[in-house]
């Protein structure tokens, strides 16, 4: 039942219409939409008969004195007052041919003629001014296997889902080359990438070639993100475009024209070919649209190229399609990805490693069934063999040479280190990795720490000792360099030394200054007298000195 005003309310709004208030007046006064309103109205009125144009009723009627025409009013509508714009209408005209807005538009009528009334009579006539004059629209020429248009629309016929058990609509995907306007039609429940990727394929192989430009639109298969001017096309189909060979396009956002054709083509399916019927499965429904693509589709007169569809495709489109490519494209998913702190990313819970150079930075992966390929900036950095769930796959160039990620690669680095400072500390870090195995690796970062605060050559003959007694303890080494470096400190007299003068010279000296002068000795004859083993007076003279 239709929903109808109070008898209150519909008095009151017969009231204000006989005191001649408008309809916009009374809807805001009561509320009540205008289209109400003027049901109201016209039930009030009378309905006079309407007059054929330019006859003597028409001109003279009734009521209508003057001689003046009568208007013809449109069925279903009220004549409203004129609006305040009206007088202005030529001077308004020339605004709008000069690209002026209606704001702008109420500001110079305002200025120049002294418009006393408010800016929405202004925009309301703008409005009325602008729908009364047509858009000129281009008449798009395709030529022959330039051009395919690809879009989505609801099946009018429903089909049993196995997955619910309920009859449902599901998506017919077609494509209409823009020529001979022959198309291919394939059912399916969803819009997803790979199938709306695998539907295309199998349009070009029924085709037998390829167009070069395919329009597109918006959806989010095609086109990752919309825009005016410079839309963004989707990874994956690009690189599909790019294995087939022709030009994704997108349409305009909301310029559904531009794809015309295909949503031309698409209402004819729908009327045509699925109104009226029911399906027990999609493969039925791919069937009849199968044979009825092959015996009606095909056969019938377009109404715009005045052919044959299947004759104009064979004798004029067919031979301008590229070739088809010698094989079909290997599907793959792409993510973006940041690099954990361990070097890896990870794809489908699974771990591939990367050069440790980009940990805490984004790349870009593309992974299939058989490979991951990992991208930054464009540039491939990484390839892997896809591995199952839970396991690592890294590469002994993407990690660094201080930190290798496997054992026997992480040992052999630090013996490759510890080597440096010398063979016995190499010797002592073999046998300690034979004897406590992989509890000896900290061990070996601790004797590579030990170089900080000690000399390599005190390490070196420390683990000497070690290796002596089978002492693989960090902290036996540690006592052994801390009392090596406590004996380095305490002071030695030395006796040797080339500033040093022997104690030859010394007696030699004192026994030449308590001889007399006639028994004195030079040093030189001490020397010889010492060489010639002859007793030499020095003692006695020692023994003499007071």
């Amino acid at each position: 039942m239709g929903n109808y005003l109070k008898v209150a309310d519909r008095q009151r709004i017969l009231a204000l219409l006989e005191l001649g208030w408008t309809y916009r007046r009374i809807e805001r006064e009561t509320g009540v939409r205008r289209e109400t309103i003027a049901k109201y109205h016209r039930a009030l009125q009378s309905n006079p008969a309407n007059p054929t144009t330019g006859s003597a009723a028409d001109v003279v009627g009734q009521g209508n004195s003057g001689g003046q025409k009568r208007p013809n009013p449109t069925a279903g509508s009220a004549p409203g007052p004129p609006s305040a714009c009206e007088p202005f209408r030529a001077e308004i005209a020339e605004m709008l041919r000069r690209g002026l807005t209606a704001q702008r538009i109420w500001q110079e009528l305002c200025t120049e003629y002294g418009f006393a009334h408010g800016y929405e009579s202004v925009k309301r006539f703008v409005r009325q001014e602008r729908g009364r004059r047509p858009e000129v629209a281009d008449v798009m020429e395709h030529l022959p296997g330039k051009e395919g248009q690809v879009d989505y629309f609801k099946s009018p016929a429903p089909v049993l889902n196995p997955t619910t058990g309920k009859w449902s609509r599901p998506w017919i995907f077609r494509m209409t080359l823009s020529c001979s306007r022959h198309g291919y039609e394939e059912p399916m429940w969803r819009q997803q990438r790979d199938d709306f990727l695998r539907a295309h394929e199998h349009a070009f192989l029924a085709f037998g070639g390829v167009p070069a430009v395919v329009r597109i639109d918006n959806l989010k298969a095609g086109v990752a993100r919309a825009c005016l001017y410079d839309p963004d096309v989707n990874e994956v189909y690009a690189a599909f475009a790019r294995h087939w060979g022709f030009v994704p396009l997108p349409c305009r956002p909301y310029h559904p024209e531009e794809n015309g054709i295909e949503e031309r083509s698409g209402g004819y399916v729908k009327s045509n070919g699925l109104k009226g019927m029911r399906f027990d499965s999609i493969e039925a429904l791919a069937a009849h649209l199968c044979h009825w693509n092959t015996t009606v589709a095909q056969l019938r007169i377009h109404g715009t190229t005045r052919r044959q569809v299947i004759r104009h495709f064979l004798e004029v489109e067919k031979p301008a399609l590229q070739p088809l490519p010698a094989d079909r494209f290997s599907l793959f998913e792409v993510g973006t990805r940041r690099v954990h702190d361990d070097g890896h990313v990870e794809v489908k819970a699974a771990f591939y490693s990367v050069p440790h150079t980009l940990v805490g930075r984004d790349v870009r992966v593309h992974w299939d069934g058989n490979l991951v390929r990992v991208y930054r900036d464009g540039r491939a950095i990484a390839v892997h063999t896809r591995i199952e769930a839970g396991s690592w796959s890294t590469r002994p160039e993407h990690r660094p040479v201080h930190k290798p990620a496997r054992q026997e690669a992480y040992e052999a680095t630090q013996l490759a280190r510890i080597e440096k400072i010398g063979p016995q500390v190499l010797a002592w870090a073999k046998e300690a990795v034979l004897e406590r195995d992989v509890r000896s690796y900290r061990l070996l970062q601790g004797v590579l720490r030990l170089t900080r605060t000690h000399p390599k050559e005190r390490i070196d003959w420390a683990c000497g000792v070690a290796l002596e007694r089978r002492a693989f303890r960090y902290q036996t080494l540690k006592r052994l360099l801390e009392e090596a470096a406590l004996r380095a400190q305490q002071p030695q007299l030395r006796q040797r030394h080339e500033l040093i003068r022997d104690l030859v010279e010394y007696r030699s000296v004192m026994t030449t200054t308590h001889q007399p002068l006639a028994t004195r000795q030079t040093p030189a004859a001490v020397l010889a007298g010492e060489a010639r083993n002859e007793p030499s007076t020095t003692s006695d003279t020692w023994e003499t000195t007071p």
